[in-house]
């Protein structure tokens, strides 16, 4: 078993969350440390993925009053609001960080049994039988990709990575209900009929990430250096209108962003 801190965070404003997730994935490239954090959002937030336009986010009408980030993972657009959200970041010499795929598809398939266990019949979107090259939607949630955990049609968690030589974060969402910032997507309240609650959810799922992944969960706040540095990354990153807009169409590719976000 594997040592891992567990931080269970309020909800909070979305570049504070953008930041956080950043600042742990740089710890961690740094201590090799393992660290999972469970969060939710202040309120509706919308985030772009790396290498989207700013611009086409007003393509969705319904989140146009929403704030927006961007992630420093790629994908499509997600709007955060009623769902349960989580990092995890694993050094890159941890046996879940070999292959690009491991720590995504384990994840997910503990999602399908959290699910199982609430009586919700989950399945993975299996891959396809020939590249998918038709032009995606904005929205995450709106597009399929292998490994996505979908209920009956119905996509209701992805997750996107970003890895460089010491370290890998992967973040994701599993949406409990609908929001009025994106009413066409609907969640588990109303797929299955079924009010989830993100407490109810927590331990269940935390017993079946230390078995699958083999973590040992110590819970323990952020570092002072983490917290100044997520501090630091608000300040001069996450909130400024420069990277909000800076990536889109002819952005150069970051060759540490596998911007894996099943979408």
């Amino acid at each position: 078993m594997t040592d891992c801190r567990l931080l269970v965070d309020p909800p909070a404003a979305g570049a504070w969350n953008m930041a956080v997730d950043e600042a742990l994935w740089e710890s961690s490239s740094g201590t090799g440390r393992c660290c999972l954090r469970l969060y939710g959002w202040a309120a509706p937030t919308l985030s772009l993925g790396y290498f989207q336009a700013y611009d086409d986010r007003w393509q969705h009408p319904s989140s146009r009053s929403c704030a927006v980030v961007r992630r420093i993972s790629g994908g499509g657009a997600i709007v955060h609001d009623v769902e349960l959200t989580y990092s995890i970041v694993v050094p890159a010499r941890h046996p879940a960080a070999v292959g690009r795929q491991r720590l995504y598809e384990a994840v997910h398939a503990t999602i399908v049994e959290l699910l199982a266990g609430l009586g919700i019949d989950a399945s993975i979107q299996p891959a396809w039988d020939s590249p998918q090259r038709a032009a995606q939607p904005l929205l995450c949630f709106q597009r399929r990709a292998p490994g996505d955990v979908l209920v009956g049609p119905v996509k209701v968690a992805g997750s996107a990575q970003r890895r460089n030589q010491f370290a890998v974060l992967q973040h994701g969402s599993l949406l409990l209900a609908r929001s009025q910032a994106a009413p066409e997507l609907p969640g588990l309240e109303e797929i299955a009929g079924r009010r989830l609650a993100p407490d109810e959810l927590i331990a269940a799922w935390l017993e079946r990430l230390s078995a699958r992944l083999g973590l040992r969960w110590a819970e323990g706040p952020l570092s002072l250096s983490e917290w100044n540095r997520a501090s630091q990354l608000v300040a001069e990153k996450h909130a400024t209108e420069r990277w909000i807009h800076s990536r889109g169409r002819g952005a150069a590719v970051d060759p540490f962003d596998t911007a894996r976000e099943p979408d």
